[in-house]
């Protein structure tokens, strides 16, 4: 019995070794060069489908397509700046990770320092509103003078000693 319950996990541990590896390689351009310059335009822009990978991470098909159709814009010697173009002109400033600054992208450059202004007002205006709740039903001049009186005496109210007892309350032993 024993023996069959550890033939079976190492069998379905190996399974894992008899499935595929993985999708199968991208194609590679014919020239090294034009697919260095491929994967540097492809990480600067979006992959519309993913939204949140590069062209150049995705494995959309969309991202696979417009890959290939880069590299026949780079074949055909249009230069980086063209094929952003071209691509812009499709998908719109939404291709581009890094948009231009203009009027339409305002919110999207202006928006976190926006945001991070607000939360730092609203944490000041939360400090400064505490700070004066608690002046105000602070301390009175003369709960002050008491205090001050009793940090200046040896004893407590109570008639003991100040150093008989710690901070949690417990007594300590008197020194002699």
């Amino acid at each position: 019995m024993r023996r069959r319950v550890l033939l079976a996990v190492v069998l379905l541990w190996l399974v894992p070794a008899l499935l595929p590896a993985g999708q199968p390689a991208l194609p590679n351009a014919d020239d090294p060069v034009l697919e260095a310059r491929l994967n540097v335009l492809a990480a600067d822009l979006r992959c519309v489908v993913c939204q949140n990978e590069s062209l150049a991470e995705s494995r959309a098909s969309l991202a696979l397509d417009l890959r290939e159709e880069i590299r026949e814009m780079m074949r055909d010697g249009m230069t980086d700046d063209e094929v952003v173009e071209s691509l812009v002109a499709r998908y719109g400033d939404f291709v581009l990770y890094r948009p231009p600054v203009k009027p339409m992208t305002y919110a999207l450059w202006g928006g976190p320092l926006a945001f991070l202004l607000i939360g730092v007002g609203l944490a000041a205006a939360t400090l400064h509103r505490r700070r004066t709740v608690t002046a105000a039903q602070g301390v009175s001049p003369e709960m002050l003078r008491e205090a001050a009186r009793l940090l200046e005496s040896d004893t407590h109210p109570s008639g003991a000693r100040a150093a008989s007892r710690s901070v949690s309350g417990s007594p300590m032993q008197e020194e002699r």
